[in-house]
């Protein structure tokens, strides 16, 4: 059964690293920090919970460590790639349309808002730590997906990085790889993983949660992830846009051929 004080005192820690952040980036002027906070805020809620009830449920050592795994590799990951870059263009842009005061604002739009979706978007996590039943199938289940998802995340930025580090003309675009059947292939994995932390919470008996991983693959899907990153890249390479139309962005797919494309495109109304 859920603890609803540790629970709350889980948010209490989680609002106070986004605070500690915070202080940092006006420091900085930097508010893209709050990248490598962001799965961190994870790990903390649901260790900060696991000490205050001294939780010993079947599957406590097993959701600490998926979530350490994913929390401590993606905060890594993205405090290495962002090193020494200036402000991520899209908290550019959010500095720009908010300013004056900016570094104060910065607080509750970008830090404590981070940690409130985090606080919510872990629960299925703590639910599944306050579960009492046996493991099943769907314990199994979960841990595929979230192996799955690991995958896609961690193969996909790696891809990524090793594209960015190559010798590459100028606007080209990472069509190789998992990146050829899905445009977001992280993006699609981290949503992969969160959705097989639910089937641990179901199997426990938290099916109430499964509003967290619908929260969470919106955001990715519409509101900082895909839809925010792709209008940025699309703005500065224009052969972003071919690729667009022959790769699902989600949900890995074999990609469109160009006949395909031409196809919806007359039916569509185009000219031909």
């Amino acid at each position: 059964m859920l603890d609803l004080n540790a629970w709350f005192i889980a948010l209490g820690v989680m609002m106070a690293a986004a605070v500690a952040t915070w202080l940092i980036s006006i420091v900085r002027r930097d508010v893209s920090i709050v990248d490598s906070l962001w799965s961190i805020l994870f790990l903390l809620g649901l260790a900060t919970y696991l000490a205050v009830t001294d939780s010993r449920g079947p599957r406590s050592l097993m959701m600490l460590i998926l979530v350490a795994a994913w929390a401590v590799r993606l905060s890594v990951y993205i405090t290495v790639r962002n090193h020494g870059q200036p402000e991520d263009r899209r908290y550019q842009a959010i500095r720009k349309n908010n300013e004056p005061h900016f570094w104060f604002k910065s607080l509750y739009i970008v830090f404590l808002l981070q940690g409130l979706l985090a606080w919510v978007i872990c629960l299925p996590a703590i639910a599944a730590v306050s579960g009492q039943t046996p493991p099943g199938p769907l314990d199994f289940a979960g841990l595929a997906l979230w192996i799955a998802g690991m995958y896609f995340e961690v193969a996909g930025d790696y891809q990524l990085s090793r594209f960015r580090r190559s010798e590459r003309a100028e606007g080209a675009v990472l069509d190789t790889g998992l990146w050829r059947y899905t445009r977001h292939p992280n993006y699609f994995g981290e949503a992969l993983l969160w959705w097989g932390i639910y089937l641990i919470a179901l199997s426990a008996g938290a099916w109430w949660t499964l509003f967290a991983p619908v929260l969470m693959t919106f955001l990715l899907l519409r509101v900082s992830g895909v839809s925010l990153l792709e209008k940025d890249i699309s703005e500065r390479r224009p052969a972003y846009r071919d690729y667009v139309q022959r790769t699902n962005a989600f949900l890995p797919w074999r990609p469109r051929t160009a006949a395909a494309i031409d196809e919806d495109f007359k039916g569509s109304g185009g000219p031909g």
